[in-house]
């Protein structure tokens, strides 16, 4: 059964010309309609490119369509290149930062509007920051097996899922140890903010033992978010949440309204416009309709996959994801999703989850740094080792059911940086940094460019390349199509979309 584990990737990054600045260019023709080819689209930016893989039951294939994916991209590329780091580029003003555009259908707008929305709420700087999102799913013949009394299959695989996503919030702040590759940034990105960061050159801040500033809360200061506290111990009360987050006002966002000038300035006046809008380093997913609304079909057919978010960008990785990582995640969560997952007490959020995850992003590799396990005070190494003796067993089942010892050693890896913080990427970025004496921003320039050089040396078999460019001119013909078929005008349209949302605890809420 675990052959036929699923991954995919969504991995996003910006587009920048030869000085490393933002691209002000629209999204490349070449590479198709971002709203409809499915390979290769936009996520806040017009600059922000986001490619798609499908799904692959080994990683050799996922990481095959992600470097080909790129070598597409690269073939439309002139003169730009794929900014690869989280954090972002030399910016323009704030106002000249390019919203994503995706054509004039009501579908299209319905995305656009929802990204004006976003800039209202934080900025546009912080929605240019750019990461790795890993989707993963295990066969629905396996959930029965883990809890054979269940009442039916939806049942047992939503239950595991959000098993797994509990486990996820306490422990991953192991993963950004590990992986987290962001200790720096450009100080032009704090624009007149304050903020804790300390001067590592002229141009450049960084925080000495931070693993993820993507991940911490630097210049993200949102309250209607922060008082979220969604509960993770059944799918239904965690809907139930969501939804009133989609319905209900948030009284900054009522005074901005929906309208400026007569131009849609977001969708709505609640805590959260749409579902996505909810920032969460994991959450459960269900492939939706055309017009179907997340909350929808999350309580109709329950979880499909989970989305982990918190991956930063690997700058020494071409493609930005290396195999031992995306082993690794499969085999942590693996042991998420199998190992005993206690409910949250407090409601169902857990504090110390999150203080957890919160100082490791920021300080994860402070000597002897001492996290909180359940109220006990325990060293992060200790707990490291642990937790990897754990995510072991799983990476040997995931080896006899695939065959070598690839996902052994990508843990084994891993060890290494436990016992020395040095080896992890986030001080390795660091010290390239104090070594070459290049700000942030110049090297990454020089890093994205020698990336892009190595993509561009090994061009795509002439077939495939024929069928990424036949697919992005077929996504053209489809968005024509789209905006074609539209009958109503786009009030309507936004209306209906609201309408469509339907309590997922009607009966609950009714007693």
């Amino acid at each position: 059964m675990l052959a036929q584990t699923l991954r995919g990737v969504e991995k996003e990054g910006l587009r920048v010309d030869a000085q490393g600045a933002l691209a002000l260019t629209p999204h490349p023709s070449g590479l198709g309609s971002a709203l409809t080819n499915e390979q290769v689209t936009t996520d806040y930016s017009e600059a922000l490119l986001e490619l798609i893989t499908g799904t692959h039951t080994s990683v050799e294939s996922l990481l095959a369509e992600l470097r080909d994916t790129h070598r597409f991209v690269y073939s439309v590329l002139d003169g730009e290149f794929i900014w690869n780091q989280s954090m972002p580029a030399r910016l323009p003003p704030e106002a000249e930062i390019p919203i994503a555009w995706y054509g004039k259908s009501n579908t299209a707008m319905l995305k656009h509007v929802y990204r004006r929305g976003l800039a209202e709420r934080y900025g546009k700087t912080m929605q240019c920051i750019a990461g790795v999102h890993y989707n993963f799913s295990l066969p629905d013949a396996l959930w029965p097996l883990i809890e054979p009394g269940a009442a039916s299959p939806q049942e047992s695989r939503s239950r595991g899922y959000i098993g797994l996503i509990r486990n996820f919030t306490r422990y991953s702040w192991l993963l950004m140890y590990l992986f987290g590759a962001a200790p720096a940034l450009s100080r032009a990105f704090m624009g007149g903010r304050e903020h804790p960061l300390l001067s590592l050159n002229a141009e450049t801040l960084y925080l000495p033992h931070a693993t993820s500033l993507r991940m911490s809360d630097l210049g993200y200061q949102n309250k209607a978010q922060s008082q979220l506290k969604l509960c993770y111990n059944d799918l239904s009360t965690f809907l139930g949440r969501l939804y009133e987050a989609v319905t209900q006002p948030w009284p900054a966002y009522q005074a901005l309204g929906t309208h400026r000038n007569g131009e849609w300035i977001q969708l709505n006046t609640n805590v959260l416009q749409i579902e996505n809008e909810y920032y969460s380093s994991i959450r459960p997913k269900r492939s939706t309709g055309r017009g179907e609304r997340p909350i929808t079909a999350l309580a109709e057919r329950g979880v499909q996959y989970v989305e982990v978010r918190c991956l930063d960008i690997d700058p020494q990785e071409p493609t930005g994801l290396s195999a031992d990582t995306a082993r690794f995640v499969d085999a942590f969560l693996l042991f998420c999703a199998l190992s005993d997952s206690p409910f949250f007490a407090q409601d169902g959020y857990c504090q110390r989850s999150a203080d957890n995850f919160a100082t490791v992003v920021k300080e994860g590799r402070k000597p002897g740094l001492v996290l909180d396990r359940d109220g006990q005070a325990i060293g992060l190494a200790q707990w490291g080792e642990e937790l990897l003796d754990q995510v072991a067993q799983y990476a040997a089942l995931y080896d006899q059911a695939l065959g070598g010892q690839a996902y052994a050693e990508a843990v084994e890896r891993q060890r290494a940086k436990l016992r020395d913080a040095d080896l992890t990427p986030s001080a390795r970025l660091l010290a390239e940094l104090h070594e070459s004496g290049l700000s942030f921003q110049d090297y990454t320039l020089a890093q994205s460019q020698r990336h892009a050089q190595t993509l561009r040396e090994t061009a795509l078999p002439a077939d495939q390349a024929r069928a990424y460019a036949e697919a992005a001119q077929a996504s053209l013909a489809r968005q024509r199509q789209i905006e074609q078929s539209d009958t109503i005008d786009f009030d309507t349209y936004v209306a209906r979309y609201h309408a469509a949302l339907k309590n997922p605890l009607p009966a609950r809420d009714a007693t």
